[in-house]
């Protein structure tokens, strides 16, 4: 806690240093967030920056989508699962992230982690993953869930490409192919993706996704909920994204978030391009990313149409 206030204290004197410009207080509050000094009390963090605790909890959730506490917890559960996959044991990989508690650890792996951490770390052993496929105009898709949540949607051009993917992900989970109709929740889904390729309006509020059962760090997060509030057939540059999520010069932190996003359609990271308004590349094939484009430019036209 002492190197925390230590830390506090610097930048509060630096901010109130600086004659040049006024620095952004919920930037600086999340770049205190991003060091590995430790965590602040609320009520810490809001007197380095000069804000009151409430106004801080609220105008942060705002902007970046989470708590202060959220962001910090999120940034640890990446470090965390890196460990795990690194092959770390699970007590090493909980004091490397920084958690002081393997019990916080536990209470929360199975919401950020999908399963516990040993399982997470053993390639998703013992966790059941259910999944179907269908055509589109893309080629292949695949949707996978567990009892959580979405956890996979991919294209691909064959079910056997995709499926070997899904196993690379999870190489120890129980994965059962379900047909399309016979689960509620796949079958929301695959209707969801359908409505995409014919340019039906999707009824979601913008900026929310379904639920989830995939890892994310907090700035993963925080991009991807403004890919959702790109509406079909529009696109936007990784620096438009960037500052729309408070963080200008983040264009190619931007571009790795988009890259690391397994869920194709669901979170539209296809359209981002770049600056010059070309492309660019995708998870899924810079041509298919074209095409997809042109399809959701061509329904948008169409809707406009008197």
């Amino acid at each position: 806690m002492a190197a925390w206030r230590h830390t506090l204290q610097t930048a509060a004197m630096h901010a109130r240093s600086s004659q040049t410009e006024t620095p952004d207080p919920l930037e600086q509050a999340r770049s205190l967030l991003e060091r590995d000094a430790g965590t602040p009390t609320l009520a810490a963090l809001a007197a380095a920056v000069g804000l009151s605790p409430a106004w801080l909890q609220r105008s942060f959730r705002r902007r970046y989508g989470v708590s202060p506490a959220e962001y910090v917890r999120a940034r640890k559960f990446g470090a965390f699962k890196r460990a795990l996959r690194a092959g770390h044991g699970v007590t090493a990989a909980v004091y490397t992230a920084g958690f002081g508690s393997g019990s916080r650890v536990y209470e929360r792996s199975d919401s950020l982690l999908g399963m516990p951490p040993t399982r997470y770390r053993d390639g998703g052993a013992g966790t059941s993953i259910r999944y179907t496929t269908m055509a589109s105009p893309l080629g292949r898709v695949l949707v996978g869930v567990t009892e959580r949540g979405l956890c996979a949607v991919n294209l691909g051009a064959s079910d056997a490409h995709l499926l070997a993917a899904l196993h690379a992900e999870f190489p120890h989970a129980a994965v059962t192919r379900v047909d399309a109709g016979r689960d509620e929740w796949l079958s929301a889904v695959i209707a969801r993706i359908a409505r995409q390729f014919t340019g039906a309006p999707d009824a979601r509020t913008p900026g929310t996704l379904p639920p989830l059962d995939i890892t994310a760090t907090a700035f993963q997060w925080r991009v991807w909920q403004a890919l959702t509030r790109i509406p079909a057939g529009e696109t936007r540059s990784y620096g438009d994204i960037a500052r729309d999520i408070g963080e200008p010069g983040a264009a190619r932190a931007v571009g790795r978030a988009c890259g690391a996003n397994q869920l194709a359609l669901i979170v539209p990271c296809h359209r981002v391009v770049r600056a010059d308004g070309s492309p660019g590349g995708w998870r899924w094939g810079a041509a298919r990313k074209q095409k997809l484009l042109a399809r959701e430019r061509s329904a948008l036209q169409t809707s406009k149409l008197p």
